[in-house]
């Protein structure tokens, strides 16, 4: 089969495209990443997943050493300011921590890390540039220790998020200031007091405002245009539009990005997420504590409970949800229990096709449960059933645990995938696997009481034992 067409939904134009890279020996993406000032909740899982997923398939079609994926760090910001006052720390001592285990929750989802993760602290000199390109040519202005962008100046501004700019007045919280020439600018610049972090400028000590971080990060890294920008649905306006006004109106360019890509909205237990609703959960919490389901979740759990929903519809976090992704991994990964596998392998095409149009991991989730369980249902699965395809046939195997790294998924052993489940459940594995060999010997000697009592021992921690005709014994943690 020859290699499917990506096809991706355009924001910018609000239609599936079939994606043209600027230059196929450098696909270039860049993604919004954290402010960090705290642990990233799950909603802020969703496009690290999401683009996890794209950079993996990216890499897959035009070679790993061709694509560059930068997604930055904000770690300056007034909410970084706040939070480092209220905990007597000093800024970058709260971004350096925070940053620390940010990086060590998206590991465990499973997530590649970025060709380039750019601190915008770092890249404050390619903020002032392009804030002077933008005074000189006429679409900024420096007022009252501020820098402001001029938006009238710009003709087309509104045009990803397709409102006027009477309807995004409406819609925005818009800062009243009388340095202002109207009430949509917005700030590129602003100054700094004495216990804020400052940088010197033609415009004297200051920070910078939000969206031209990101305008400097990726043209610093990606240039003055690049292929693919990605994000939340909630950045649309005003931060995506706002930086592409920066971008295109500094470099004198049409578009800042050929192709935007957006997720959408998540929602824990059918309620928006929100701290006063008590249902605020980061991945953090997912991942090391019992406040969600009352148990810990392996990342991949959330990493498949996440992708069995398209990435442009609204997703329900649910218990329910996390307890279904697990159930169909531990299926997955006990059906590769004993069977070798070929590294080499090639993933499925079907679900490479699948995930070329337009990322659809639903469908290309589909399809890997039919490699797992062949029956005679869909056209599809007749496929693979006139295949003789059986799971426990090494090339089968292997085939689908390259499909699902395609996904991030699998990418364990069964081994480690057990203990993970096991210690995220509050068992410890060791002390399970100790008593399990305590009764085989009970049993190897016909102790039966004894063995009965080991039995009845594991039962009361929730664990299940199956025994098998050629002695040997297996778990696994009642659910």
């Amino acid at each position: 089969m020859s290699t499917p067409a990506l096809k991706i939904y355009n924001t910018l134009t609000r239609t599936k495209e079939e994606f043209r890279p600027i230059d196929p020996a450098h696909v270039r993406m860049y993604v919004c990443g954290p402010t960090v000032y705290d642990y990233a909740h799950i909603g802020n899982a969703r496009p690290l997943i999401v683009f996890d997923v794209l950079f993996r398939l990216l890499r897959h079609l035009y070679g790993a050493e061709h694509v560059a994926y930068v997604r930055n760090i904000t770690d300056v910001d007034d909410k970084i300011n706040a939070r480092a006052f209220e905990r007597g720390i000093s800024i970058r001592e709260l971004t350096d921590e925070t940053n620390k285990v940010f990086q060590q929750d998206v590991k465990a989802l499973g997530c590649l890390e970025p060709t380039v993760q750019p601190r915008a602290t770092e890249h404050i000199a390619q903020m002032v540039a392009i804030i002077e390109r933008l005074i000189a040519s006429g679409h900024a202005y420096a007022a009252d220790g501020h820098v402001l962008f001029d938006v009238p100046s710009m003709q087309n501004y509104g045009r990803l998020s397709r409102r006027s700019l009477d309807e995004m007045l409406a819609g925005a919280r818009v800062d009243v200031a009388p340095y202002k020439r109207g009430d949509m600018d917005f700030v590129l610049w602003k100054p700094s007091k004495e216990n804020e972090p400052g940088w010197d400028s033609p415009w004297g000590r200051g920070r910078p405002g939000w969206h031209i971080e990101c305008s400097a990060m990726s043209w610093a890294h990606l240039g003055e245009t690049f292929d693919i920008h990605g994000g939340g649905i909630d950045l649309v306006f005003p931060h995506h539009e706002n930086e592409i006004a920066q971008s295109c109106c500094a470099f004198g360019r049409d578009v800042m990005a050929n192709y935007w890509m957006h997720n959408g909205f998540l929602q824990v237990e059918g309620e928006k997420m929100s701290k006063s609703l008590g249902n605020f959960v980061t991945i953090h919490e997912l991942l090391h504590t019992e406040k969600f389901g009352g148990r810990k979740w392996p990342g991949e759990v959330l990493r498949l409970a996440m992708l069995r929903t398209h990435y442009r519809q609204p997703i329900d976090w649910t218990v329910k949800a996390l307890e279904e992704a697990e159930k169909t991994l531990d299926r997955w990964y006990s059906l590769l229990d004993e069977t070798s596998i070929d590294l080499s392998a090639k993933p499925d095409d079907s679900v490479l096709e699948a995930l070329a149009d337009d990322l659809n991991t639903p469908l290309a989730i589909s399809h890997l449960h039919s490699i797992f369980w062949s029956s005679r249902g869909t056209e599809y699965e007749q496929s693979i059933a006139k295949r003789g395809w059986d799971i426990h046939d090494s090339d089968a195997a292997s085939m689908a645990v390259a499909t699902a790294k395609l996904m991030g998924l699998l990418t364990s052993s069964p081994a480690e995938w057990k203990r993970s489940v096991v210690e995220g459940a509050g068992v410890n594995a060791n002390v399970v696997s100790s008593l399990v060999s305590e009764r085989l010997a009970a049993r190897a000697s016909k102790n039966w009481a004894e063995s009965d009592r080991i039995r009845d021992e594991l039962a009361a921690m929730g664990i299940i034992l199956k025994d098998h005709k050629d002695g040997a014994t297996t778990w696994e943690v009642k659910r």
